[in-house]
């Protein structure tokens, strides 16, 4: 969810400047096969007008017409979608689709919700959708907002909530007490840091902002780090790196600058640097001089950072172009992310949605 975040927020403030109304479908829990999975989310104006999607086409329509309904009445609604396959118009669109549909506003709980996930660390947002009432937001800070009735099915929602915010939940409804409730976890907006602004940095930037990354560009050279739209860029040398770039776990780091003296400087800047991923570009017996010559000078990387180091980067996709190594690279952070592998889901004996064995990026 939270790489839509951003497109969400615009979307809102834009309708809010022209005195519309606003409401926002979340699906809240899927049964079978669905296109998108708990968490997803989409923005319907009293226009008609939408953004964001819950599906891959097949509920759009109908969940704008549903919304601009509720929207005229005035309260949350759960809306059931139960889809069979074989009737409908869109392939690959089956399964039982349970979507939570409410009016939002400026100063909405949920609202100020979604501009913390811009920024924070992750926080969860519990909502009562059948069997009580109420909503709590749990902030990363361990603070609490709003509230949930009957008291005792607050008490226990907000300890599920605070199990659920120490890992690395995903958004899910449970059964709690008498009620449903939907436990809406955040995570931060992710960033990619790249480390050269070469011909092939912008494919990689760019796909990453469409991905909903944050971007940062760092070169020494002012020249390249024109046209990355969209993104911070640092002019910075090799020795102005400590005092002209923050890295924090929430980064993954890609050095590409095609230079092995500065690339080796960048690789032990973002090694030592609490970055959750770190890729060198290039094969890996590049990667080897740049190790023996960080050696020679004194660092030899912890397992604890060569863990976090990648070479070659990407999934084995068989990239040749800027623009195919930048689908293989980000394909392979957003799976460490979600703890997924990677292959083919050909050969997936479990469900599409479900996790390997990899671990979770946290």
């Amino acid at each position: 969810m939270a790489n839509e975040t951003p497109l969400l927020l615009a979307a809102l403030e834009a309708a809010w400047a022209e005195g519309k109304e606003t409401a926002l479908a979340t699906v809240v829990r899927v049964i079978g096969s669905a296109y998108r999975r708990e968490g997803a989310k989409m923005l319907v104006r009293e226009d008609g007008g939408s953004a964001c999607m819950i599906s891959g086409g097949c509920l759009e329509q109908e969940m704008i017409e549903i919304a601009m309904q509720i929207l005229a009445r005035g309260r949350p609604e759960r809306t059931i979608f139960d889809y069979n396959e074989e009737k409908t118009w869109w392939p690959g669109c089956g399964g039982t689709v349970e979507v939570w549909v409410e009016p939002v506003g400026p100063q909405s709980l949920l609202h100020r919700w979604l501009q913390e996930t811009t920024e924070s660390e992750p926080s969860v947002l519990a909502t009562v959708v059948a069997g009580g009432e109420g909503r709590i937001w749990l902030k990363p800070d361990g603070a609490l907002e709003g509230h949930i009735s009957p008291p005792e099915l607050h008490e226990q929602v907000l300890r599920i909530a605070r199990q659920m915010q120490g890992g690395t939940s995903r958004p899910t409804t449970r059964y709690v007490q008498e009620a449903e409730v939907f436990f809406d976890v955040s995570s931060p907006i992710p960033e990619l840091v790249l480390f050269g602004a070469g011909h092939d940095a912008k494919p990689m930037a760019n796909q990453a902002l469409v991905l909903g990354f944050r971007v940062t560009v760092v070169d020494t050279r002012p020249e390249l780090l024109q046209g990355f739209e969209g993104c911070q860029t640092i002019q910075a040398a090799q020795d102005e790196y400590a005092q002209k770039v923050q890295l924090s776990p929430r980064q993954h780091v890609i050095v590409m600058n095609h230079h092995l003296d500065i690339d080796r400087q960048a690789l032990r800047f973002a090694l030592e640097s609490p970055a959750r991923y770190v890729g060198m570009l290039g094969p890996r017996n590049r990667l080897e001089k740049i190790l023996e010559a960080l050696q020679a000078e004194g660092f030899v990387p912890s397992p604890e950072q060569m863990a976090r180091l990648r070479n070659p980067i990407g999934l084995d996709i068989g990239a040749e172009s800027p623009e195919e190594i930048a689908v293989a690279a980000l394909a392979e952070i957003v799976a460490l992310q979600r703890g997924f592998q990677g292959g083919f889901l050909n050969d997936k004996k479990t469900g599409i949605h479900e996790a390997a064995s990899a671990q979770v990026m946290t």
